[in-house]
C-alpha cells in the first residue's frame, strides 16, 4: 500500500507538503482527507513533513488560513450580502498547476488537480463559518481568490430573477424604458433631461422599488411579449421575469412588495403572482410555443360606412401573411411571417364602428390586420370590408401561459 508513497517521496526528494502527498495517494490510502492520509505516510514510513518547502505547490497551502478567511468576512460585511448559496473560484500561479500535473502524469496518476483542492478546502472553510452550501449549478455568489501574490477576494454577485405578470391600466405607458429619440438617453431639453422618451415604465414602476429592497445595481425586464404604448394589457396579465442585477439583500418579502408596488401605482399597472424563479426562465417565457395563443378587443373604425353583412367574412379569416410592418420596419427584419386567426367575433357599434374580439397566435399584428398596413397584411378586414378600416382602440385580454 505504501510503494506508492515511496515513489512519490523519491520523486521529489521528501520535498512535499501534506497536502499534495495526500491528494497523490487519494485513490490509494483511505482517509477523511488529503492530510489524514499524509499523516499515515508519516506514521508508516517515519518521516516528518512538518516545516517542507513542497517542491509541487511551494506551500500554497499555508494561505488558506485565518487572514484568507477574515479577508472574506472583510468583503462579505463591505457589500452587506446576504447568501444562501455559493461557488468558490481561485487563481494560482500557472507553474504550480504546470508542475503539479507534471508530477501526476510521470507517476502515471489520475488525481484531482491542485486547484480543485484549493476551492474545495476554502469551500469547506466557508460552509464552516457561515453555514452555507456550495452549488456548482446555481449559486448566489462566487468568491474569486487570487493566491497568486498576496491573496485577493472578490466576489461575484449572481443575479435574482423575479417572475409574474402585470397588467397596464392606462394607455401611454411604455413596457420597457424608452431612451429618448433625440438624444438617445444622454439627455437633453426635449426629454426634460431624463434621457427618456416617457417619464415612466411598466419595467420602472416594479423595478425602482425591487432594486432598494435587494439594493441591486441594475433591473432588466423580459416580457412573454410585449403590447404597443397605446394598448392596455387586461385579463390575466402578461408574464415577464424581472432580473436583478448585483443584488446584495436577496431575502424579501414578495408579498409585501407586491401589495406595496400595487398600491403605489394603482390605476396605472398591476403586478401578480411575483415569486423568485430560475435564469433560465426569462428565455423560457420568450419562446412562443405552437400552441401559444393572445385574445384581443379592437374597436374598428371606418372611412365610410361598412356593409353588415360583410362582416360575417371576418369570422373566416385563418391564415394571415404579414410582411413586417412599416411602422417597426426599421428595428425588426424585413420578412413575410405566417400567422393564424383562431378565432373571431363582431359586435355592430354603428354604421362606421365596431367591436372585434380575436384570438391569434402569438404574433400577429392586429392593427395591420384590420389596415392592411399598405397591402403588407393579406388578407386584412379593410379588403374584406371593402372600407378603409385601422383600429381606434386596443386591449389585449389574454396572453397564454403555453
Amino acid at each position: 500500500m505504501y510503494d506508492l508513497a515511496r515513489q512519490i517521496l523519491d520523486e521529489c526528494d521528501g520535498k512535499i507538503c501534506r497536502n499534495c502527498l495526500g491528494r497523490k495517494l487519494s485513490k490509494t490510502i483511505d482517509g477523511a482527507n488529503n492530510i489524514e492520509r499524509a499523516e499515515k505516510v508519516e506514521k508508516e514510513l517515519g518521516i516528518n513533513l512538518d516545516d517542507v518547502e513542497c517542491e509541487i505547490c511551494h506551500n500554497l497551502f499555508d494561505k488558506i488560513d485565518d487572514g484568507l478567511y477574515r479577508k472574506i468576512d472583510d468583503k462579505i460585511n463591505q457589500l452587506g450580502l446576504e447568501f444562501e448559496t455559493f461557488l468558490v473560484g481561485c487563481q494560482i500561479d500557472k507553474e504550480i498547476q504546470k508542475r503539479d500535473e507534471e508530477f501526476s502524469e510521470n507517476l502515471n496518476l489520475t488525481v484531482e488537480t491542485i486547484k480543485k483542492e484549493v476551492n474545495r478546502i476554502i469551500g469547506l472553510g466557508i460552509w464552516e463559518r457561515y453555514g452555507k452550501d456550495a452549488q456548482f449549478e446555481r449559486q448566489d455568489i462566487v468568491f474569486n481568490i487570487d493566491l497568486r501574490k498576496k491573496s485577493k477576494v472578490k466576489i461575484q454577485i449572481n443575479p435574482l430573477y423575479i417572475e409574474g405578470k402585470y397588467n397596464k391600466l392606462q394607455r401611454g405607458i411604455p413596457q420597457t424604458k424608452w431612451p429618448c429619440t433625440k438624444c438617445k438617453g444622454r439627455g437633453c431639453e426635449e426629454c426634460n433631461f431624463t434621457g427618456k422618451q416617457y417619464p415612466e415604465s411598466v419595467e420602472e414602476l416594479i423595478s425602482e422599488h425591487v432594486l432598494k429592497l435587494t439594493r441591486g445595481r441594475e433591473a432588466k425586464f423580459h416580457g412573454a411579449g410585449r403590447e404597443d404604448i397605446d394598448v392596455l394589457m387586461l385579463g390575466s396579465g402578461r408574464p415577464f421575469v424581472l432580473e436583478i442585477k448585483e443584488p446584495r439583500l436577496r431575502n424579501i418579502d414578495l408579498k409585501q412588495l407586491e401589495e406595496d408596488v400595487n398600491k403605489i401605482n394603482e390605476g396605472k399597472t398591476s403586478y401578480h403572482n411575483l415569486h423568485l424563479c430560475e435564469r433560465g426562465r426569462k428565455a423560457e417565457i420568450k419562446q412562443s410555443s405552437p400552441d401559444a395563443y393572445k385574445i384581443y378587443n379592437a374597436i374598428v373604425k371606418c372611412d365610410e360606412a361598412y356593409d353588415r353583412e360583410k362582416l360575417d367574412e371576418l369570422t373566416e379569416l385563418n391564415e394571415i401573411h404579414q410582411q413586417t410592418p412599416l411602422r417597426v420596419l426599421r428595428r425588426r427584419t424585413d420578412m413575410i411571417r405566417i400567422k393564424h386567426v383562431l378565432d373571431l367575433s363582431y359586435e355592430i357599434i354603428d354604421d362606421t364602428t365596431f367591436s372585434m374580439q380575436i384570438k391569434t397566435e402569438g404574433g400577429l399584428y392586429i392593427k395591420e390586420l384590420i389596415s392592411g398596413d399598405e397591402g403588407r397584411s393579406n388578407p386584412n378586414v379593410s379588403d374584406i370590408l371593402g372600407v378603409q378600416a385601422i383600429c381606434e382602440q386596443l386591449d389585449v385580454i389574454e396572453v397564454s401561459e403555453k
